[in-house]
């Protein structure tokens, strides 16, 4: 016998729900970012390692007043979702130390008592802390000799040379990026600028590190125990994009998923999927009693 019109109505909307479930968007979710320079020691990770509630110099104490304690617990942050190898197009001259985002603006200061470290001419053992490992290029940059620390870093202003590249991989040595670069001869005050540009996203991230050739250190990186009491207040996420591993000092998080969240788009999919034959299954069994 013909079905009633009210099953047939029901099982016209269940199927039309299994298809919406199967043609579910598979696309990855925007990345967010995963690490800064401990030496020499970056602008914001030196401010960090100072304490966000009560820093100790006088520029990372105007920085929390001008923008507050957050863009310090996100000092793995600094980045670009979309840069995709853009970075002179999507960062404009005295915007470099920031990646041009509003929340990191005092990064750009052009102020000559950020905490430095101590370097000279030659090898040079470069130390990155990542909280989640990215296959990517880092490249490091050494401002030209007659910088001067009072103007806003331009692009002009770094040299082309860059005194370290390195091909980084999705796992690290506990949680750090460690290789040796060649700085030139210099001297006085000058930045040393990062740009790690992801392979398998268009993401990338950038930081500013104050450097002194030939004078004394008063930076200072970030503890282990630092980043893990500050991990709580931090609004940086890793989920969907991070690492084949999770750092020790962020072992008591949760684990991260695979690099791409297309897996757990198309593990979505499937359960709507799942759930849409199920009903239709049940639709059936009631449409043949109605029979």
């Amino acid at each position: 016998m013909p079905s009633s019109p009210r099953a047939l109505r029901a099982s016209g909307a269940l199927a039309a729900g299994l298809s919406a479930a199967v043609l579910v968007p598979l696309v990855p979710s925007a990345a967010s970012a995963h690490g800064a320079v401990f030496n020499p020691v970056s602008r914001v990770a030196a401010c960090y390692a100072e304490g966000p509630e009560n820093p100790r110099s006088q520029v990372c104490k105007d920085l929390v007043a001008d923008s507050g304690t957050q863009p310090l617990y996100d000092w793995n942050e600094v980045n670009i979702a979309d840069a995709a190898g853009r970075h002179r197009e999507v960062i404009p001259d005295g915007k470099l130390c920031s990646a041009n985002r509003t929340k990191y603006r005092a990064l750009d200061w052009a102020r000559t008592d950020w905490p430095s470290t101590a370097v000279s001419a030659g090898a040079f053992d470069f130390r990155i802390r990542v909280t989640a490992p990215h296959s990517g290029t880092m490249t490091l940059y050494v401002t030209k000799q007659g910088f001067d620390p009072t103007q806003p870093l331009k692009w002009s202003d770094l040299d082309p040379n860059p005194v370290a590249v390195y091909g980084t991989t999705r796992t690290s040595d506990q949680g750090y990026y460690n290789f040796t670069g060649d700085l030139p001869a210099r001297s006085g005050r000058h930045v040393i600028y990062k740009v790690w540009q992801r392979n398998d996203s268009p993401e990338a991230f950038y930081s500013c590190s104050d450097v002194t050739f030939g004078g004394a250190a008063s930076a200072s990186a970030p503890t282990e125990a630092r980043i893990a009491a500050g991990a709580e207040l931090s609004t940086v996420s890793h989920a969907g994009h991070g690492g084949d591993e999770v750092p020790p000092a962020l072992a008591s998080s949760p684990a991260e998923p695979a690099s791409s969240s297309l897996p757990l788009a198309l593990g979505g999919a499937g359960a709507l999927a799942a759930f849409a034959v199920g009903s239709l299954v049940l639709s059936t069994r009631i449409r043949r009693r109605a029979s």
